[in-house]
């Protein structure tokens, strides 16, 4: 009787045939020891991460060179499905060689690609995504251990797609500045909601704290409040008292200037506003911090300050450091 082929028919058309090989016979799979350091003069890292969503979980082993922190070695353990096991893999083999730093920056999309057979070919089904974002967040894991810190200071960013990687940051910045409409684009411009699609909307296999579909409708919401005052304001601010004129350019400074000056340690503080005798308003401010006595100040970030009030409120505006 002629031996059955396990891994054949549609079921397995989603899956790259690396995929399907490493799940048969992984390159990297067993455990280093400590008697395996000691021979190599090496430390012993072991790193464990469990996937809450689906039960799997891996370890990873590293064995790090102390002097330049490279990893001579690397293999893991899996306990889950096929994909887990070949995601954990090729994680293992991308680890090899590199620093510690290096392989932080190993991401998911770089294991799901290292799997690939064809360039543009997915190597796993949307669903199975997840098993290459676990293979991330054990090199994070291993990495926290080595450097003696907590995983979570890998990451500064809020992190909404898994799969993909993309921050909260990211999709929000990217709706304004392209003024989308849909998640559809916002997949499109940054892969979020591309793979597993858990985050695109309540519903999905894993439960999320953000989706595509609130952060969308709560950005839209908020470019269209920022459209409405600037509408208000923009055609009739050369009438307005000084008083009204003072507390618009308040507001706008504390949406779009203050921000940009408080990351570098400074600020501004609106002094006086006057129309002269050429219908001009001149608005005088002052730096504080960090922006006293920059040379920019009069310079790229005079420009920056005036070119927003005069887009967002009126040409006639002219900016006065003093």
């Amino acid at each position: 009787m002629a031996k059955k082929n396990l891994i054949s028919g549609s079921i397995w058309d989603e899956y790259s045939q690396k995929v399907q090989d490493l799940m048969n016979n992984p390159k990297h799979m067993g455990q280093l020891t400590l008697e395996d350091a000691q021979k190599t003069g090496t430390r012993l890292i072991v790193a464990d991460f469990g996937a809450e969503s689906c039960g799997d979980a891996v370890r990873l082993y590293w064995l790090v060179d102390e002097k330049n922190d490279v990893i001579v070695d690397a293999k893991f353990k899996s306990f889950g499905c096929g994909t887990a096991i070949a995601s954990s893999d090729t994680m293992a083999g991308l680890c090899i060689g590199k620093t510690v730093d290096e392989a932080v920056k190993i991401t998911n999309i770089d294991v799901e690609f290292a799997m690939r057979d064809e360039p543009n070919t997915p190597a796993v089904p949307p669903q199975k995504m997840h098993c290459s974002v676990m293979a991330y967040d054990v090199i994070k894991a291993a990495a926290a251990q080595y450097k003696g810190i907590n995983p979570e200071d890998f990451e500064n960013e809020v992190i909404v797609c898994e799969c993909a990687r993309v921050s909260l940051a990211t999709i929000k910045e990217v709706i304004r500045l392209n003024d989308l409409k849909s998640v559809e684009e916002i997949t499109q411009y940054t892969k979020a909601g591309a793979f597993c699609k858990s985050c695109v909307r309540p519903g999905g296999h894993e439960k999320r704290e953000y989706y595509l579909v609130d952060i969308l409708a709560e950005t839209r919401a908020q470019m269209d409040k920022e459209r409405l005052a600037k509408s208000e304001f923009s055609d009739n601010f050369d009438e307005l008292t000084v008083v009204k004129q003072l507390k618009v350019v308040e507001e706008l400074l504390d949406r779009e200037i203050r921000p940009m000056l408080h990351m570098d340690g400074g600020d501004l503080e609106v002094i006086d506003i006057q129309k002269g005798a050429d219908r001009m308003i001149d608005i005088y401010i002052r730096y504080l911090g960090a922006c006293s006595g920059c040379a920019s100040g009069s310079g790229g970030t005079l420009y920056a300050i005036e070119n927003i009030l005069q887009e967002q409120l009126s040409s006639s505006i002219r900016v006065i450091p003093v």
